[in-house]
């Protein structure tokens, strides 16, 4: 499939109704946008259930391939990233009792699962040893955040890393809101103070440059 040049004012400024109405009109071309905008939070919530990079990637695919054909049901009323996280749980989850890894949620034992180290990009703004330094806090917090039961773990994530609001993950997680701030609270604990406080960096589980472009080529592909 031949590239499509989506401009970063395109990407930037457009209304998300109006991408979703042009796709539904015809211009697919234009889903590329929503793939972008959404890769980096679409990555951490299905990284919060699978831990196989190759199996992570297939997921979200599968996941804006679904969302694609299933465009015309998405009634707005919420958003899209919303939406498209239902989807992913709902496929996360399915490949995890595909594989005989866990049949429930309160089932499932992290410490069956390979830890993930994360690979950093260059980051101009630090010397070597800021570097070194952060990479370190973000293996410590990642590893810490890997220790949480999926259930705890995925509202974590969302709301400390992604800055969802509760009503959102209450959404996305088909919970009430008490359940959410239950499940936050106690992810909290789980992690103890001194890691907690570890996770105003905002930069872990990261998915871009490449794998961006990687994986908005692949479902472009897909759905041509």
């Amino acid at each position: 499939m031949e590239a499509i040049n989506i401009s970063d004012s395109d990407n930037h400024t457009l209304k998300e109704e109006t991408v979703i109405q042009r796709i539904l009109d015809g211009e697919k071309e234009l889903y590329e946008i929503l793939i972008r905008r959404n890769n980096q939070k679409l990555y951490r919530v299905i990284r919060s259930y699978l831990n196989d990079e190759n199996q992570i990637e297939d997921v979200m695919q599968s996941t804006y391939i679904k969302a694609y054909i299933k465009l015309h049901q998405f009634n707005q009323k919420s958003q899209f990233s919303t939406w498209l996280i239902r989807i992913a749980i709902n496929e996360s989850l399915a490949e995890l009792k595909k594989k005989g890894k866990i049949v429930h949620l309160s089932d499932y034992n992290p410490d069956t699962e390979n830890k993930f180290i994360l690979e950093l990009p260059d980051q101009k703004n630090l010397n070597p040893q800021e570097k070194m330094a952060n990479q370190e806090t973000k293996q410590l917090l990642e590893s810490a955040i890997d220790q949480l039961d999926p259930k705890y773990r995925a509202v974590f994530i969302m709301k400390e890393v992604e800055d969802m609001s509760l009503k959102e993950i209450a959404t996305a997680l088909d919970l009430s809101l008490a359940n959410v701030k239950i499940r936050l609270h106690r992810s909290k604990e789980m992690l103890k103070e001194t890691l907690y406080r570890l996770s105003n960096n905002k930069n872990v589980f990261e998915f871009g440059f490449s794998r961006c472009d990687n994986i908005a080529k692949r479902v472009m592909a897909a759905i041509s």
